[in-house]
């Protein structure tokens, strides 16, 4: 399905997207005061589709979120190979909107509202998953609304036409996977509370080993798809929060065959990398340092630099 009326395009994403009261963002960046905002009930935005078009056709980008907390997470930047992972791995998006040939966004639907801080961590754990842009991974993240040009000058045509975001899928679907998946998000935005808490704590001591989880624990977890890479980060940063000695640490990392690393040297690399990115973790947990813009805007207002969508 690909909706070119934007009509229709319009009523199909905000009925998919399950929320009675948006957020819309008119974005130029050629103007001074770059973001427009707008908060408007469903019926508002779909009245006001006519006065967004000729916004747009004056060179604004329109976007689209959730008031307030919300049920969605939007994936952003992915591929269409990525889209067909989400649905093979039981996370079918709600909405698929492709914002420029080849680029797209999904929104997930979860079924239930989530709290902000755990909306934004859930959103950093399927951004991680599933390769998508970690600077739009936060729980207000502005996406494309459908129906509309995409203004970006490095997509202008020969013709000086722009193309349109185009709607692909609009089922409002919540993904088969959402119980279990949340249920093992909550458990490790739980264990991340808990080291952030430990790490403010300058001497405490360290809990008897044997009441702490094992990496078996954190390689038996679904959430990782089997990636065994990224549950060894995932155990590494909860040992070292909760002060596993370093040398204990890496003899459990390398518990497994890591001759696929290739040499001794090449498998010592992958433990020192994996042993400094946990680190790297932990610190940006207690500083809160995140990639993504803290208002959700594109990243074009926030860091200066274009995004491919």
């Amino acid at each position: 399905m690909a909706i070119k009326s934007t009509d229709q395009a319009v009523q199909l994403q905000a009925a998919a997207m399950h929320s009675e009261v948006f957020e819309i963002g008119l974005f130029d960046p050629n103007s001074h005061r770059q973001m427009l905002p707008r908060v408007w009930d469903r019926n508002t935005l779909l009245r006001s589709i006519s006065w967004l078009r000729l916004k747009n056709g004056r060179g604004r980008n329109i976007y689209i979120r959730p008031s307030g907390e919300h049920r969605l997470t939007l994936l952003d930047d992915i591929g269409w190979r990525t889209v067909g992972r989400l649905k093979e791995e039981g996370f079918e998006p709600a909405v698929i909107v492709e914002t420029s040939p080849g680029n797209f966004q999904a929104w997930l639907n979860h079924g239930e509202v989530l709290p902000k801080q755990f909306s934004t961590f859930v959103a950093r754990v399927l951004a991680r998953r599933f390769l998508g842009d970690p600077a739009s991974a936060d729980w207000r993240h502005y996406g494309r609304l459908a129906g509309f040009t995409n203004r970006k000058e490095k997509y202008r045509r020969e013709n000086g036409l722009y193309p349109f975001v185009l709607l692909r899928e609009a089922s409002g679907r919540i993904y088969r996977r959402s119980p279990e998946f949340l249920r093992e998000a909550e458990e490790m935005f739980s264990d991340a509370k808990k080291r952030q808490a430990s790490v403010h704590q300058s001497a405490q001591m360290g809990a008897p080993l044997s009441s702490l989880k094992t990496i078996e624990d954190f390689r038996k977890r679904s959430i990782y798809g089997g990636d065994q890479t990224r549950s060894d980060l995932a155990y590494a940063i909860y040992a070292l929060a909760h002060n596993v000695p370093e040398t204990t640490l890496r003899e459990q990392l390398a518990s497994r065959d890591l001759s696929h690393k290739g040499n001794l040297k090449r498998q010592q690399e992958y433990l020192d990398r994996t042993v400094l990115k946990a680190r790297i973790r932990i610190r940006e947990d207690v500083t809160g340092g995140s990639a993504s813009s803290s208002n959700g805007l594109p990243k074009s207002t926030s860091t200066g630099q274009s995004a491919r969508t």
